[in-house]
Order: C-alpha cells, then sequence, then structure tokens
C-alpha cells in the first residue's frame, strides 16, 4: 500500500539489518521511503534508488524534526547492545525521544520490532525491547509492536551465531539453553508483516507475536542447520555452564560482534515461543518451515542479495561459501599526514606495483611464495599500469572491486586462504591533514578460517600501521620535491 497522500514512510535505524532488508523490501513495493541512520555515509553505500536518506540520532532529539516531517508511518528499528552494558538506559532514552518527536510532527502510525518474551524475562536484553515498547505507546500516536524470535535471515545476529558455531565448532561444550525452545520467523515472512500491518486500522494499537509454526530448540536448530551445509557438530550440554559463561568464549568463535552476541545468549535460558497468532489470519502468507527458511537465507547469500554484507560501504565479494562468516573479523592501521590527497592518492595507486606492498616487503614476498605454491594467483599476474588504477584490475592476488577517487580504494583478496578477506585504504581530510587509513576485513571460514586469522592477526596489525605510515611518508616525499620543484622555477617575468 502507498503511503497516505505521497507521504514518505519512515525506516528510522536503516542501517541495521532488519531496517536495510526493510527500505528495499518497501522500495519494491513501490511505496515512498526516507531512511534514517545516525551515519549518512552508511546509507549511500547502500546505492538505493528513489529513497530519502537522512541523518538522524534517537539520543539527540534535535535531530529528529528532518527525520520525522511529513512522515505517515515511523517504523522504529533501533536499539544500543552494540554499546555495552549501558544499552537499556539508552533505549529507553531514545524511544522516549522519538516518542514526542512524532506527536509533535503528527504521525499517523509508529511500528516497532521488540522481541518474544516470555512472562518473566531474566535477560536485561529481552527487558529493554519490552521496556522500550511500552514507552513508545505512552505517547500520542498508535503503536503496533510486532514481536519475534530468531530470524532466519543473512546478517539477523542471532542466526549468524548459530551458523558460526556449527560452522567453527565440530565439538561443542554448551549450557543447557540448547534445551530452550524458540520459534523462528523466516526474513521474508517479518518483512511482509512489517509492511502490511500499517495499512490495516485494527492493528493500531495491538501487541502481535510473529513465527513461524515449528517449536525447535536450539540444539534442533544447530542439527538441522549442519544437515544442509554438511557439517554433524557433536554438541554436549553441561548443567553449571551457565548462558553467561558460554559468552566468554564467543569472542573466538563467532564473527558477530561481541556486545550484540552476548546480549543474545543472556536472553537464551528461557523458552522464547510465540504465543498469539492473531495476525496469520489479518495478513495471509506462506509461513516457511525452519528447512526452507534457512535455504532462502543461503541462496540470497549466495546471490549476493544482501545490502549490507561484507564491509560497511556495501562492498559485495564476489565468492560466497555458507561456511563464511556474515560478519568481519577486522584489523587496521592509520596516520596523520601533511601531504595532500592527491600526493597520498598517488601513492596508494601503486599498491603491488613490481612486488612493492608499502611495507615489510620479505612478508609479503613469503606469503606470496605460499600462494603461489598451492597455485594461486600470486606472481601470475601483472598490473595493466604501474600508477593507475580502475575497477576490476588485478595486483598479484588481489582486484579492486571499488574506488573513490582521493577517498577509498577497496580491493578483494584472492589469495588462497580459509576464508574470504577485503583490503581497503581510506584518506579522510581533517582540513590541516589528512587520515591515512589501511583495514582489512576477513570473514572466516570454519575452525581453519577462525585459526588462520587469529595465528596472523599479529602480524596484520604491523603491516597495516607499517603500510600507512609509509604510504604517508612518500605522499610526503612527493609535496616536498613539487615545492622544491617549484621554488627552483625560474621567475617568467
Amino acid at each position: 500500500m502507498a503511503a497516505v497522500d505521497g507521504k514518505p514512510d519512515l525506516v528510522f535505524g536503516a542501517s541495521g539489518y532488519i531496517g536495510t532488508n526493510l527500505v528495499e523490501f518497501l522500495l519494491d513495493e513501490g511505496r515512498s521511503v526516507r531512511a534514517s541512520a545516525r551515519n549518512i555515509e552508511v546509507l549511500q553505500g547502500r546505492g538505493w534508488q528513489g529513497a530519502q536518506l537522512c541523518e538522524a540520532d534517537a539520543l539527540k532529539p534535535e535531530s529528529l524534526d528532518r527525520a520525522l516531517a511529513g512522515v505517515d508511518t515511523a517504523y522504529y528499528l533501533v536499539h544500543s547492545m552494540a554499546a555495552g552494558k549501558t544499552f537499556p538506559e539508552l533505549d529507553a532514552e531514545a524511544a522516549r525521544n522519538f516518542a514526542e518527536a512524532a506527536a509533535r510532527h503528527g504521525v499517523n502510525r509508529i511500528v516497532y520490532l521488540g522481541g518474544l518474551t516470555p512472562q518473566d524475562p531474566a535477560s536485561v536484553h529481552l527487558q529493554s525491547r519490552t521496556e522500550t515498547g511500552e514507552i513508545l505507546r505512552t505517547g500520542s500516536v498508535p503503536v503496533t509492536e510486532l514481536r519475534a524470535g530468531m530470524i532466519i535471515g543473512p546478517g539477523s545476529a542471532a542466526w549468524e551465531v548459530i551458523r558460526d558455531l556449527v560452522n567453527h565448532l565440530p565439538v561443542m561444550v554448551t549450557p543447557k539453553w540448547v534445551f530452550s525452545r524458540s520459534t523462528p520467523i523466516a526474513l521474508s515472512n517479518l518483512l511482509r508483516y512489517l509492511a502490511d500491518v500499517p495499512s490495516l486500522e485494527e492493528t493500531s494499537g495491538e501487541v502481535y507475536d510473529v513465527a513461524g509454526h515449528e517449536v525447535l530448540t536450539y540444539k534442533e536448530i544447530m542439527l538441522r542447520y549442519g544437515q544442509m551445509v554438511g557439517k554433524r557438530p557433536y554438541i554436549i550440554p553441561v548443567p553449571m555452564l551457565t548462558p553467561r559463561l558460554s559468552s566468554y568464549w564467543l569472542r573466538l568463535v563467532t564473527s558477530v560482534p561481541t556486545s550484540v552476541a552476548r546480549a543474545l545468549i543472556g536472553g537464551l535460558s528461557q523458552d522464547v515461543v510465540a504465543q498469539d497468532r492473531r495476525l496469520e489470519s489479518l495478513i495471509p502468507q506462506d509461513l516457511l518451515d525452519f528447512d526452507a527458511a534457512a535455504a532462502e537465507a543461503l541462496n540470497a547469500d549466495r546471490r549476493h542479495e544482501i545490502p549490507a554484507h561484507w564491509v560497511e560501504n556495501a562492498v559485495v565479494c564476489e565468492t560466497f561459501s555458507p561456511d563464511y562468516g556474515f560478519y568481519a573479523k577486522q584489523a587496521s592501521g592509520e596516520t596523520i599526514s601533511t601531504a595532500s590527497a592527491e600526493a597520498i592518492w598517488s601513492v596508494v595507486c601503486r599498491f603491488g606495483n613490481d612486488g612493492d606492498f608499502f611495507y615489510a616487503r620479505a612478508l609479503w614476498w613469503i606469503r606470496r611464495v605460499m600462494d603461489w605454491l598451492v597455485g594461486g594467483p600470486s606472481f601470475r599476474r601483472r598490473r595493466r599500469h604501474p600508477d593507475r588504477l580502475r575497477v576490476g584490475d588485478v595486483i598479484d592476488a588481489w582486484r579492486v572491486i571499488a574506488m573513490e577517487d582521493r577517498r577509498r580504494l577497496t580491493l578483494v583478496m584472492e589469495l588462497r586462504a580459509p576464508g574470504a578477506g577485503v583490503l581497503e585504504f581510506s584518506i579522510e581530510d581533517r582540513g590541516d591533514d589528512r587520515r591515512v587509513g589501511v583495514r582489512g576485513f576477513f570473514h572466516p571460514a570454519g575452525a581453519w578460517g577462525l585459526l588462520y586469522w587469529y595465528v596472523t592477526l599479529p602480524v596484520h596489525a604491523m603491516l597495516f600501521n607499517g603500510s600507512a605510515r609509509e604510504i604517508a611518508s612518500r605522499a610526503e616525499a612527493i609535496g616536498q620535491e613539487q615545492n622544491a620543484a617549484v621554488q627552483g622555477r625560474p621567475d617568467p617575468r
């Protein structure tokens, strides 16, 4: 259904998992959409055609006016789990600010996505999701709240935790939460519900559970996913291992941000089962079972249909394996340079020329030899031009997949490795100087991928910091040579 009188629907939290997918879903439906996030650059990287983009932060009330002005329906899809222990207080403050601003601008409906909650939730995460809905309902704008459990879709934090556990751990020692029950829902089914509820007057002011028809334990979910990808994890429940204790090793075995994963794991000690099925009759659709939802998620990932995949600026890697972690492990280095962006860019664009990768040439040579010995592309390909690049160019075992002149160069790794990697050079203008950044993103494939990442992490940290310094140094030398040439030039008069 189109927005009333051409008014846009606001997706607040459009850079997040559900928000990103909902924007695309609504645009495909022909809806007028305004997408809002704290960082507009992330939204600009999505490449959405026809969506209004807006920068706003619910913790900064003055920024909400430009997001909510002239809006029909506002989808509230933000949470602060990644902020750590203080996230419940931040969530409550954000919800109050948003409810007040929505009332001020005459919004017709707020649609909020909360979480399925047991009667007495022990999880701080689930308590906060429930409290957020209650705060939104204290305002004058009617609220429709949908409560979902595990969402089966690429990028869903709960789904990716399950995937990483199965992909990375042939043997798992787990707490009793593996026997907790859940009612998962496919991402496509959830998006249909979110898109349609504002058009139904009877959903105003209501709270609905949304879920598929299957009730599964987390152990069953892991075993069924394992069957789909050819893995048979051995799961050993240990009564004394609490969800809190088990959350401490998540940093080692999952690529999901640790603060988010810990908040989710804390909510697994209780059953989260949908009790309310009223929405099924109001919005009929074919609710996918777990196997169909999981297959849909893997196929979407394989076809690169996920707008927020791989790196934050939405560059999609050209390869896929269901073993790959969705969220990237990252390492970076940076330095400050007085050189011009033009000089820095000219240095960056010579990456890999004649075997010169800026820093620790011997280490790069050893890694290239290892790749060559196992049949990789190292030493077998040459640059098209010594100091000019374009998208698609190959540089030894790297391929250029994105460029922003004097700002960013992104390359996908084609070295033989247990995972997929992206290398990114960035130049940030700070007025009197420039920040030179070198960042690596790695999506580990299984246990070997994680081992590879942690073994090489100290080397990568050294390489990226050293490369940033060397790029800055070479660029500054170029600037000095140019200045010397200008000063030595005879007066044309």
